[in-house]
């Protein structure tokens, strides 16, 4: 049974994992019918979605980048210069394939704003993670509890939108895509808890918290 919860003083002290299969960069649309045909060869796919982050209060922008990745091939979907293809939107609603992500239902909501589409055979790591006494909903931590690695975060709030993407935000993005699809393949080797060994993990942990909370609260009326 996997630990259910890590603290990041943990996760900071172990060895990174990245990607280390091969990376299509998708920046025109002549490249997406081949790109996709590649992918449809795969049973289960991992997805991943990046967005240019705003600093500004109230400003808000689209999705920039699509990365979708089977074991040992990822493909990054540059939908800031390529728009969101037909043939992209028909791999995500394909009945066929299994689509792995975390947080999956707002990368699909923020794709959709951009072209409507119905996502079909998918699965989100947070709605299972539970099943195996994993109560951590990021992704890092989630990897970290069930291969004692960490994925690096370095590249999250960086510009998606550059002339060209260097190859550390590549690699970031392939992993964060190509993580959640081996979490998945190994989960489901892995035996589920039952519904009783859930609750009392769930328990356990509320009343951690509560305990840490109500330590804090002492901690700062004493200060006072």
């Amino acid at each position: 049974m996997f630990k259910s919860k890590i603290s990041k003083e943990e996760v900071n002290q172990m060895p990174i994992s990245v990607f280390e299969g091969q990376i299509t960069l998708v920046d025109e649309l002549w490249q997406v019918k081949d790109s996709v045909a590649v992918l449809k060869q795969s049973a289960f796919l991992g997805v991943d979605t990046e967005t240019k982050p705003s600093f500004t209060r109230g400003v808000h922008h689209k999705i920039s980048l699509v990365q979708i990745s089977s074991l040992e091939h990822c493909f990054l979907f540059r939908l800031n210069k390529i728009g969101f293809p037909k043939e992209l939107a028909d791999l995500l609603a394909d009945e066929k394939i299994m689509k792995i992500g975390l947080a999956l239902r707002d990368d699909f909501a923020g794709l959709n704003r951009i072209q409507k589409f119905k996502p079909a055979n998918f699965v989100d790591i947070q709605s299972i993670a539970r099943e195996y006494g994993i109560l951590e909903l990021g992704l890092q931590k989630v990897y970290a509890l069930i291969f004692g690695h960490k994925i690096s975060k370095s590249q999250q709030l960086t510009n998606w939108e550059s002339t060209t993407l260097t190859e550390q935000q590549q690699r970031y993005a392939a992993t964060d895509a190509w993580a959640s699809l081996i979490i998945y393949m190994q989960l489901i080797h892995e035996e589920k808890l039952s519904k009783k060994q859930v609750d009392f993990l769930l328990a356990e942990a509320n009343a951690a918290q509560i305990a840490q909370q109500q330590a804090a609260a002492l901690l700062k009326a004493y200060q006072v």
